[in-house]
Formats: structure tokens, sequence, C-alpha cells
């Protein structure tokens, strides 16, 4: 069936036979994008035909391959959004299905289904390929749970890693005419020279090389009708959403939308280049300072909302350092501790990361200097919340159960309805896995990070999304550590850089002595109040205590599913009765067979549905729609 969202178009050049694919797989780990990009690379061979002498990368290559021809997408209308609905319900749906069978076998009520490791594999390749053709959006949100070990289990995780952009380069006439449409002009009058052969494909970007103020750059132009796609298809999401938290509110669909509603706010930075080239600008003034790490510079004055126009980077990505190692021009304990600092000051620091880390997006120039490429996903994280995550680190390096639990409290980890004995349990579990990270020298950041989310996923915990693209970070680092040196302990690495920051990581972390000071007046102020409020209230006779909204409500809730039980066993024994009666007085055996029927159906649902289809579905409605 076709997209009716999708105009196909005239096949893309094909890529030149000279064009050779990576002789190595990318470091990162399985949640780690490493085989797309939007940015420009140094390797391959050149284009025929183009105005530049520099190689290019073939852009099936980048892009995890393809063979037939990019779409140009567009909206069609009421009937347009309605066919986008149902083809992405007809094609989601079965694997809906089949994940919570997996979790109850008749769906709302039996015990989990184990399967076969091979069912699941298989399950993972057809939900591969299903997201795929659903086009740029579904692909850019794979991208997204191929980072979520918490949610999303081996082994989709590593089939989802597999997913990274595959979508075909677009005719070079469907990108000339965005060009046109930002500039008012054509590509050939606003640059002195433009390659017609795309450098790189990706799902919501296309990447050419030109010429620009006479040096080399690279023209990132959004593709035509993306944002109108991913428009209707986070639309069509979200209501997907929000009849699963009616019918399944669990903490692994609460995850869901929580991660789609973070990829709403994401994509539609992404989509605005401006966005992407101030990013770009913050990063290089942060970094001015240290001469081992830059980025791009960008070309303001060709800067629009859906072009971006930067220098052109001539490096060798991080994952394809072989042969420069084993010449002498780059040491590799230098490079890693470039990259590890890196990371730290972004994280702990500058509260600004880098969230698309993968080898295709860090170059190594001819000098060593490292080259961060593609800010259009950029993750800032607040003071408080770096202070409530140091806070967590602290907890669990002091074997602190209930630091932990208040930690992932202030970092809204924990799921209201749990329970704190739950809590306590999950919470002795990552506490168990950090201690044996310690006791164990040689243990891998990958492993611990792996049953740290593995944790997440089994137990009513959601990661913060900080987190998420911190130990995504972390997996990065330690995949190229150990492309490099099989030896490789990404503790070791870690350690000396820690110990060299430490003056900067406390400043970072450390409030302002005004502020504090502040905050304690205001606190002590607040403070004696409430005791004289309290005081006076005693005084007058008024002092009441009063119970919390939410239990009140909880309460109230458990009345009226104990009612509305009741009503509904009450009804069966009715109908029952009826029919035997009718049945006794005309002797009519369809009407025995259908009123006892009626009434035994009646039972069944008072018996086995979950107490929570029997709520008013229209208070969980407001609260999913309250929050987007």
């Amino acid at each position: 069936m076709n997209d009716p969202l999708v105009d196909p178009q005239p096949a893309a050049a094909e890529p030149d036979a000279g064009a050779k694919p990576p002789a190595n797989p990318p470091p990162s780990a399985p949640s780690a994008d490493a085989r797309s990009s939007d940015v420009p690379r140094s390797d391959g061979a050149p284009s025929a035909g183009s105005p530049f002498g520099a190689p290019r990368v073939d852009p099936l290559e980048a892009d995890g391959g393809g063979d037939k021809p990019a779409p140009a997408f567009a909206a069609t209308g009421t009937a347009g959004r309605t066919r986008r609905f149902w083809r992405i319900v007809f094609t989601l749906t079965p694997f809906v299905v089949a994940f919570l069978r997996d979790r109850r076998r008749w769906i709302v009520f039996g015990a989990p289904r184990e399967l076969p490791a091979a069912v699941h594999a298989r399950r993972a390749r057809r939900l591969v390929d299903a997201v795929a053709g659903l086009g740029p959006t579904f692909i850019k949100l794979a991208q997204v749970f191929g980072a979520r070990a918490d949610i999303l289990p081996e082994p989709y995780l590593s089939e989802v890693a597999r997913l990274q952009d595959a979508v075909a380069p677009l005719p070079v006439e469907a990108i000339e005419a965005v060009i046109l449409a930002e500039f008012g002009r054509p590509a050939a009058q606003v640059f002195e020279a433009f390659d017609r052969a795309p450098l790189a494909a990706a799902s919501l970007g296309q990447v050419h090389r030109a010429r620009a103020e006479g040096r080399d750059v690279a023209v990132k132009v959004i593709r035509p009708g993306v944002e109108e796609l991913v428009a209707v298809d986070l639309d069509v999401s979200f209501r997907i959403l929000w009849y699963l938290n009616v019918l399944f509110p669990n903490h692994h669909v609460r995850a869901l939308t929580t991660v789609v509603r973070e990829f709403e706010k994401h994509i539609r930075e992404e989509l605005d280049l401006r966005l992407e080239a101030r990013s770009t600008e913050w990063f290089r003034a942060h970094f001015s300072g240290d001469a081992r790490v830059r980025a791009p510079e960008v070309l303001g004055a060709f800067t629009r909302r859906r072009v971006l126009v930067t220098e052109f980077v001539h490096g060798t990505k991080v994952d394809r350092l072989h042969e420069r190692f084993a010449r002498g021009e780059l040491s590799f304990p230098a490079l890693m501790d470039t990259l590890v600092e890196a990371y730290l000051r972004m994280m702990l620091v500058d509260g600004t990361l880098h969230a698309d880390p993968h080898a295709g997006n860090i170059l190594v120039e001819a000098d060593g200097t490292v080259v961060f490429l593609d800010f259009g996903m950029v993750v800032r994280i607040e003071r408080a919340t770096r202070e409530r995550i140091f806070r967590l680190a602290l907890a669990a390096a002091r074997d602190d159960v209930e630091g932990i639990i208040a930690g992932m409290y202030e970092l809204g980890m924990i799921d209201p309805d749990v329970s704190r004995s739950e809590i306590r349990d999950a919470a002795g579990q990552i506490l168990t896995i950090v201690q044996r990270a310690r006791d164990y020298s040689q243990r891998q950041i990958q492993e611990m990070v792996a049953e740290i989310l593995d944790a997440f996923y089994t137990w009513p915990l959601m990661l913060p999304e900080e987190l998420v693209y911190f130990f995504r970070a972390s997996a990065l680092l330690e995949g190229i550590g150990f492309r490099y040196d099989p030896g490789f302990v990404g503790m070791e690495a870690v350690k000396p850089v820690v110990e060299r920051m430490r003056g900067e990581l406390l400043r970072g972390m450390a409030r302002d002595p005004q502020d504090v000071a502040r905050g304690l007046l205001d606190e002590a102020q607040q403070t004696l109040r409430a005791l004289h409020d309290v005081v006076r209230r005693a005084e007058r006779e008024e002092l009441r205590v009063r119970a919390h909204p939410r239990d009140l409500a909880h309460v109230e809730r458990s009345f009226g599913l104990m009612v509305r039980r009741l009503l509904l066993g009450l009804f069966a024994a009715v109908v029952s009765l009826v029919s035997t009666l009718v049945f006794t007085a005309t002797r009519s055996w369809p009407v025995l067979a259908v009123g006892n029927a009626a009434a035994l159906f009646v039972f069944c649902i008072v018996l086995f549905i979950p107490k929570h289809l029997l709520e008013n579905p229209l208070h969980r409605a407001r609260n999913l729609r309250g929050r987007r």
C-alpha cells in the first residue's frame, strides 16, 4: 500500500562505483547511531563531474543503504491524514498486540509468555522493516528508542541500531527547490559552486558540498515536505498512546509516552536549522580555550530555517584511525583523554550535551584536533538537575539506599503509583550493580550500564533523558577504546580526567554563594512564618489536619470501582434470574441460553477484567493531554 502522503520522485543519481563501504563497523554500543549523519565526510571516492577535487562519501553508505528513490513528503488534507492514521495503525497493531501478549498471555489477564530468543529475533527484524516503511518520523523515533534500553530490551535494541536513517538521497532538483524558496534565488547564484551529488542523506536532511566566500562549505538542507509529515505522524502517535494509556496504564506505556513527548520537542528543534547554528556557535564559544576540540564555523549570512552552511571539515572519522595510530601521527591515550574531558565538561560543567553521539559525528583533523559535528540534537541540563544527579551518585557511592530513593524521587524516576517497598528493592538492585563495579576494576562500563538499564526496564522506573544520553556517550567512548585497545578499561581512562578536572567540576556543580545565602534566608523566613501561623491557629482552635487530595481521590476511586463491580454482579444475577423465569413460563431454550450466557459474560468481567478498565477513561485522557 502506498503512503497517501508520499509522492514518488524519480530515482536519484547512482553513487560512484569507486565509493567503497567502510572496512570496519563503528565502535558504538548497540544504542548509538553509528551509520548515519547529516554531516560531510572526508573519506570515500571523488564524485564524477564534481567541481571539487576532495573525496565524498557514497550517500547510501552514509545512511545504511537502499535501492529505492527517496520520496518527497506532502500533506494531503483530512483524507490524507486519515489514510496515514490507518496505515500506521495497521502496521504497528500486530506488534503492539504481540508485546501485550508477552506481558499477559490474553492481553488483560494471564501469565507472561516465555518465547524462544529466535522468535523475538524474527519479530525484531519484522518490526524494524515495518518502521523503515513508515518513513522519516518513525526512523528518527526508532533512533531515540535505540538509546532507551530501559524501555526496549534485546534483541529489539540491536535490531533498531541497524535502522539508522535508511533513507535514499533525494534528487538534487528537490534540494535546489528548497534553496530557491529560502534564498529567493537558485543555488547557482547563492553559491560559487554547488556539487549536485550529496555528501550524506538522512531522514530529515541532506548535505551537499559547495563553495562560498572563497572556501569549501557543507550545505545542509531540510527535506521538502518532511515537516508536514512529522506533524501528522506525531498527531497519530499521540492518539495511539492515548488509547494505550487508557487501556494499559503500566510504567512501560507511560515511559513510551514520555519518550515520544521528548521526541516531539527535539524534532521541532532539529527542523529549524537556525537553532542548530546557535548550538554550534555555543559549542565553539565554550570550547574556544581548548585547542584540542572545536566545532565547524557557521556562515551566518547563509543560515536559514531550512538551510545551514558551515565550513567543510577535512578529517578522519574517529573509528577509522588505525593507520594514523600506526604511523605515530596520533596518540591513542591523548585522544581518549580529550574525548572524556569534552563530554564531562559538556555534561557536568556547561550543562549542554551533544545528544547525537556516534562515530560519524566526530572527526579528527590532520593536527589531531577533534571536531564535533551535527548539533541538531542538543540536551540542556539545568544546574538543579546536575545537582540532583550528583547527589544520587554520592548516595550510591555511600551505599545509602534511602539517599538513592530520595534522588530518584527528585529526578522523577519513580512512578507515583508505585509503593515504596518496590522502590527499595529496585534501589537495592542498582546499589548491588554499583558495588560489583567497584569490586572489579576491570569491569566494563558498557556492562554496568546495560545492567542498570535492565533494572530500569524490569522495575517501574523511568530513566531521565539527561542520563540516557550520558550513558549513550559513555558507551560510545568505551566502544572507541575497545576498537583500538582490546584491553581498554573505561574506568581507568576516566579517573585521571576527573582528578584533573576536580576543581572545575566542583565549581560547575556548586551554587553561587549569594544564591545559597538568599535561599537559606528565604527558607528560614518561610519556616518561621509557618510556625507562627500554626501556633495562632491552635490558639483559635482552627488547626485542622487534611488528607492529601491524591489519597482522597484514590479512596474515592476504590469505592467507585467496588460499587461498579457490585452493580455488574447484581445485574448479572438479575439477568440470569429473569431468563430462568421466562424459560419456566415459555419453555424457550434460546431465552434461557442467551440470558445465562449474558450473565456468565458479565460475571467474567467482574472477576477477571483489570480494575482500571472500569474507571472513567476521560480522567486519564485529561491527564495525558494536559502533559502534552
